[in-house]
């Protein structure tokens, strides 16, 4: 049998497949293999997923940009336009992107205009260069009508960002906060405009057990609930196994109270 080639299987097809390799390899590797590759790396389909590495790291001491540089004989290219050359690849098309932490403000802008489709988006906890950058983010949401999927690496602006989710995303249900605090505030916010939320990932949050309670009565269609390792009431708290038992995915392991707590946590229990 006639021994058959990579580079001659059909475009369509191969575009399937280079679109799982990862951002890396699309940049570093596939274009380098032969022209078929070439040009089916090219191809906006290829770029629907894009996965940052956090720090644009490839090893200890040369970072991604340092390659991308080096392959494509480039000099002194910001992290900003490397950004935006790989976002505007997928020509409108990306609908998962995962950003590296320390974008700008202007950044935040080109994918807001440049990714109508987005369907999830990660902002890692060092997202933002400045307060400025993520006071914008709010203004942002509307125009990813599509979103369904959002993690943020911290809840400032939460309550404004979930205020504009409701208004813009009609399919949103998935939430992840890192190191959030949630109030009151917070919690009846989500509450609120997210009632029909999914999912919510809230571990290591700081929270008391009062606002855990009001999110637990609140949201009815959670099917999974993270709330592990969070400081502002006990895991094994008989109120809330009560409340979470229609919870297909609850978990709380490790959450506790501090120290200066324990008086304000009894109290709340005694009420029920």
């Amino acid at each position: 049998m006639e021994e058959r080639r990579w580079e001659d299987l059909e475009f369509d097809c191969l575009v399937n497949v280079l679109g799982r390799v990862g951002m890396e390899s699309l940049l570093l590797d596939v274009p380098f293999v032969c022209r078929s590759w070439h040009e089916a790396s090219r191809s906006p389909s290829c770029w629907k997923h894009l996965v940052f590495p956090q720090d644009i790291y490839l090893t200890w001491d040369v970072t991604l940009l340092d390659k991308f540089e080096d392959y494509y004989e480039i000099h002194n290219c910001s992290e900003d336009a490397f950004i935006k050359f790989v976002v505007g690849r997928s020509h409108g098309n990306c609908t998962g992107l995962s950003l590296p932490n320390d974008c700008s403000e202007e950044v935040l802008k080109y994918i807001a205009d440049k990714c109508p489709a987005l369907i999830s988006l990660s902002l890692p906890a060092d997202h933002f260069r400045s307060s400025e950058s993520l006071s914008i983010l709010p203004t942002l949401i509307g125009k990813w009508e599509h979103l369904e999927n959002l993690w943020l690496g911290s809840s400032d602006c939460l309550v404004d960002i979930i205020t504009q989710i409701s208004l813009a995303c009609s399919n949103f249900s998935s939430l992840n906060v890192s190191s959030a605090t949630i109030r009151e505030e917070e919690a009846s916010a989500i509450v609120t405009y997210l009632p029909n939320i999914k999912s919510l990932i809230l571990r290591g949050a700081r929270m008391d057990l009062k606002n855990l309670v009001i999110i637990l009565q609140g949201c009815k269609n959670l099917v999974h609930l993270d709330v592990r390792d969070c400081r502002g009431f006990i895991s094994g708290d008989e109120r809330v196994l009560e409340l979470a038992s229609n919870i297909k995915t609850f978990m709380c392991e490790g959450s506790m109270l501090d120290d200066d707590e324990d008086d304000d946590h009894h109290c709340y229990v005694n009420e029920y």
